[in-house]
């Protein structure tokens, strides 16, 4: 009996080992350029917000729209203007924009222990109900660069009337980090 519980020990503190040594050897930075995709330097925030806010462990990231390097931002309604592939695609911007800010921030990707709560705000026809597809590009995202264990995320998905300047898509983040 003594022998068995001792094995049981060692596999679980090697299982443990592996599992930590797993999770430290993760390159969300090299995984988004495995897809093709390139962070985003950040642009200054308006002088009475603030990008990202740290308390503790937790990061609280502002609302952040589908915005490319370059500038650009998608604009219009889904329903009207852009359908839920094109939706889903803004949503990835946004999912870029916002891992562009977290890694300012905090200086490396790889210090994300859990992606914990996404709010994604959807600028939607009266009689749009598929925001959740929508919203759906970020949290696959999500799930790519940093595999289910981090990326998977509590959610919400709702419709707006309209966003600020018209773009397509907002979406907010609470990430918890390395001390």
């Amino acid at each position: 009996m003594k022998n068995l519980m001792i094995t049981l020990i060692c596999l679980l503190l090697v299982c443990s080992m592996e599992s930590t040594f797993a999770q430290g050897s993760h390159d969300p930075e090299a995984k988004l350029a495995e897809m093709g995709l390139s962070l985003i330097p950040p642009s200054d925030a308006p002088s009475k917000i603030m990008k990202a806010v740290r308390t503790g462990n937790l990061i609280f990231l502002s609302g952040h729209g589908p915005t490319n390097a370059e500038g650009e931002t998608t604009r219009g309604k889904l329903g009207v203007d852009l359908t839920v592939e094109q939706g889903r695609e803004a949503a990835q911007l946004t999912g870029v924009q916002l891992l562009s800010s977290l890694k300012a921030e905090i200086g490396d990707l790889k210090k994300v222990k859990k992606v914990v709560k996404v709010l994604g705000m959807v600028n939607s026809a009266p009689d749009f109900t598929q925001q959740p597809a929508v919203v759906h590009g970020f949290t696959d995202l999500m799930i790519d660069v940093f595999g289910e264990e981090i990326g998977k995320h509590a959610r919400s998905a709702v419709g707006m009337a309209s966003l600020p300047g018209g773009m397509a898509i907002e979406i907010e983040m609470i990430v918890e980090v390395e001390d």
